[in-house]
């Protein structure tokens, strides 16, 4: 930034220049105003030192002289600003010069190249006042919102128009960088040439251990120097402080991460980030930066930079709940009502299950207990996974489908299947009267009596079906740890209370419709036992046994999910990922006395009305 003042007499010139300078500013070199006072004119400019150091041909001493600026001085200015910036002190250089009047009178300073050309001649031959050390220190909250991110598989990079070393001493303050510095890595390490090798740092230590993750600290200027191969080397580190950059270079910065399958989230306040904002994947901008960033942005923080984090944790939470309602849905919603009609078009069977009661289980008793799973928490380990491949990592994937269809469906589908046809065959019918039968019965068995038998065994289905889903409920509500990590009741940051007392008020009373789960039992009673509707749909009721068989199915579906679980979803060490839930309780605790988790103060922009 450059500036010229003024010295309005002679008295104020004696005071702002050294003897020297006063010396050197003669009578011709001074401007007169209208008012004949002598007008000293003065260029006072403040900058980065890097970029100051070199124009600087003298320097201001503590008595008021003015001495060249010999190779002994620069260095110690040098060394202060090194000692500064790695305290992650922000240094400044101000510098000065005496505008001579006979250069200044003749250019035209209305003409703008003229102006440009005054501007770049009075930024060399500067005298150095001195330098000054700012200290910015970060917002309280980001070392523990980097460390979660961190946690999460989040990468944390910084981006800053600083110095290196004090952008690196504020990455370190912040938990960005966490490698020691000698083993931070420059430039140097990227290879122009992947094929050509270069020396790096060990990657264990002489103990055995894993160093700290690779970090890198570059900076503008070398950031125009790199090619593909080197962008690629940088987008695989962990730890990255970018200096010295400019609003290009960020935009560039986050292309090259994009181009490489990383999804960018870039934070920004000012207008200069705006091309960057809008160029990421999710811009955050904050509440207090500038319009023109708030409009470029998707996100605004309105209160505190840590409800990013309360960002990803429901982000997370939506995505799992999700997938967990698909996964409840499509056993009995699909694959159970599929199989009895295939079996009845196919292989003559009688259809097991009737067009009613599947059009029951799709509309009410499965659509309402999905429900439930809205209100499911967060899985302890749920800002401890890394983030998903939002290429490969689908909401609905084969490995879900398969979990649905090929082990739960299966399950269900079988077991209530089984339990029809026995019903069937315990009422004097062979299966092999009804198989490949089309509906042409021996004249021995009673229409009728046939009709009511199917319409029990239809029910029987019915019934094992819904009880069922019960338990595949309890299993599906939690993907990744155990039911007894993620109990359902008598833990408040796991709890779903729409759960099992819904489930026992609706077996004491049959009728209440406020919880979601007595709905199911509510139904099945209702259209079971209601002769009304026996008479108008085909339903009846069913012995007492054919309630406590579910029970039984359900259990084993439980177990099984629990086995199954235990070696496809949860972290493989047990101890860990309770310790993992320890540490997020501890984590929200010490969040919720900085700020109000009841209020996210996030603003999205695309989905807003306005």
């Amino acid at each position: 930034m450059l500036r010229i003042f003024s010295a309005q007499d002679r008295e104020t010139a004696s005071k702002a220049l050294s003897k020297s300078e006063r010396a050197t500013a003669a009578s011709e070199d001074c401007i007169y105003s209208s008012r004949s006072k002598l007008t000293i004119d003065v260029v006072f400019i403040k900058g980065a030192p890097d970029v100051l150091l070199p124009r600087c041909t003298s320097i201001l001493m503590p008595n008021g002289d003015t001495v060249p600026l010999t190779s002994s001085l620069l260095q110690e200015l040098t060394d202060l600003q090194y000692r500064w910036s790695i305290s992650a002190q922000r240094v400044l250089l101000l510098a000065r010069r005496i505008i001579s009047y006979g250069d200044l009178k003749e250019k035209d300073l209305e003409s703008s190249d003229a102006t440009d050309r005054l501007v770049r001649s009075y930024t060399s031959d500067l005298v150095i006042v001195g330098l000054i050390g700012i200290i910015d220190p970060p917002r309280p909250d980001i070392p523990e919102v980097v460390r979660v991110c961190r946690g999460a598989g989040i990468r944390f990079f910084m981006v800053t128009g600083d110095h290196a070393k004090t952008a690196e001493a504020v990455a370190r303050q912040v938990g960005i960088i966490t490698a020691p510095s000698n083993e931070v890595r420059t430039i140097s390490q990227l290879r122009r040439d992947p094929a050509t090798p270069v020396a790096s740092p060990p990657t264990e230590k002489d103990n055995g251990e894993p160093l700290t993750p690779r970090s890198l600290v570059i900076s503008g200027t070398e950031l125009i120097t790199l090619n593909e191969a080197q962008w690629t080397q940088l987008c695989g580190y962990e730890e990255i402080v970018f200096a010295r950059t400019t609003p290009e270079q960020k935009l560039r910065i986050v292309r090259e991460f994009q181009s490489r399958d990383n999804s960018v989230g870039m934070t920004g306040d000012g207008v200069n980030d705006a091309p960057s904002l809008k160029a990421a994947d999710i811009g955050i901008a904050m509440g207090s930066g500038s319009d023109v960033a708030i409009e470029a942005a998707d996100m605004v923080l309105l209160d505190s930079f840590s409800a990013v984090l309360v960002a990803i944790k429901y982000g997370r939470l939506l995505f799992d709940n999700l997938k967990k309602t698909i996964i409840y849905l499509l056993p009995a919603g699909s694959f159970s009502e599929l199989w009895p009609v295939l079996l009845n078009v196919f292989f003559g069977a009688p259809q097991i299950l009737s067009s009613f009661l599947m059009i029951i289980i799709c509309t009410l008793t499965d659509c309402v207990a999905a429900l439930t799973l809205v209100f499911e928490k967060p899985e302890a380990d749920l800002l401890t996974r890394p983030p998903r491949n939002r290429r490969t990592d689908r909401l609905a994937n084969p490995k879900l489908i398969f979990h649905a269809y090929g082990f739960i469906g299966i399950i269900e589908c079988a077991t209530s299947m089984v339990m029809g046809f026995w019903y069937i065959s315990r009422q004097g019918i062979p299966f092999s009267v009804v198989w490949f039968s089309f509906g042409n019965y021996p004249p021995e068995y009673d229409p009728d009596t046939l009709n009511y038998i199917f319409n029990v065994a239809s029910s029987i289905y019915f019934v094992n079906l819904v009880i069922m889903q019960f338990f595949n409920l309890m299993a599906t509500r939690t993907r990744r740890l155990s039911i007894l990590q993620q109990p359902p009741f008598f833990r408040s940051r796991t709890s779903n209370y729409f759960l099992i007392p819904a489930m026992l008020f609706a077996l004491c009373v049959g009728i209440n419709s406020f919880f979601r789960f007595s709905d199911l039992l509510f139904l099945v009673f209702f259209f079971l036992y209601i002769p009304w509707w026996e008479n108008i749909i085909g339903t009846t009721a069913i012995p007492v046994e054919n309630y406590f068989f579910p029970v039984a199915f359900g259990l084993f579906l439980l177990l099984a999910d629990e086995l199954v679980n235990r070696q496809t979803w949860r972290p493989t060490n047990y101890s860990e990922s309770i310790l993992c839930g320890d540490i997020q309780k501890a984590y929200w605790r010490r969040l919720r006395g900085k700020m109000d988790l009841s209020y996210v103060g996030i603003y999205d922009r695309r989905s807003s009305s306005s």
